[in-house]
């Protein structure tokens, strides 16, 4: 699904005290970024709490992100939704695996609360998102694409709450990744 399928009526969501995220970090875009995160593509938003990532479901999401191999994402173009800047990733098949392989084990972690539907949103990086980033021309970012990167992990991540920005947990390499 795309952002423009369905709007959320506040704009967004709030992000809320011990929320998770699955993502892949992207620093070769960190200085492409105008939001108060790092360059990354959501594998899940939200995940599950903290206390339930602990034993056996730790050692399963070890287990699940071993097994895949790593790859290689190239962001070659900027897109829109409302209100939102972004690069879709090419190619996205690897994202959505993740995606599909996490769900298969947690079901109930639906992405972004399904705001967006059942499946969530197509994969991407947001470049800028909020007030004026409409406005904000696309050229400015292509100059510096495309971005590549290798995707090696996927990274647990928390937030305390609203404004207090995200911390890294744990990074689950996949299957072949060097340390």
């Amino acid at each position: 699904m795309t952002r423009d399928d369905t709007e959320p009526d506040d704009g967004g969501w709030p992000d809320v005290a011990g929320d998770t995220a699955l993502t892949i970090h992207v620093p070769e875009a960190d200085a492409l970024v105008r939001t108060p995160s790092r360059a990354h593509v959501t594998v899940l938003y939200p995940f599950l709490p903290l206390p339930r990532l602990t034993g056996a479901p730790d050692a399963r999401l070890a287990a699940l992100f071993a097994s895949v191999r790593p790859f290689t994402l190239t962001f070659r173009e900027t897109r829109r939704w409302p209100g939102v800047l972004y690069l879709p990733p090419e190619p996205d098949d690897p994202l959505r695996a993740l995606t599909k392989a996490v769900r298969d084990l947690w079901p109930e972690a639906v992405p972004y609360r399904g705001v967006f539907g059942h499946e969530g949103l197509d994969p991407h990086l947001t470049l800028a998102s909020g007030d004026g980033t409409d406005a904000l021309p696309a050229r400015d970012f292509t100059a510096a694409l495309p971005v590549r990167t290798r995707v090696e992990e996927v990274r647990l991540i928390v937030t305390d709450g609203p404004g207090t920005g995200w911390r890294d947990v744990r990074a689950y390499r996949l299957g072949g990744a060097q340390p």
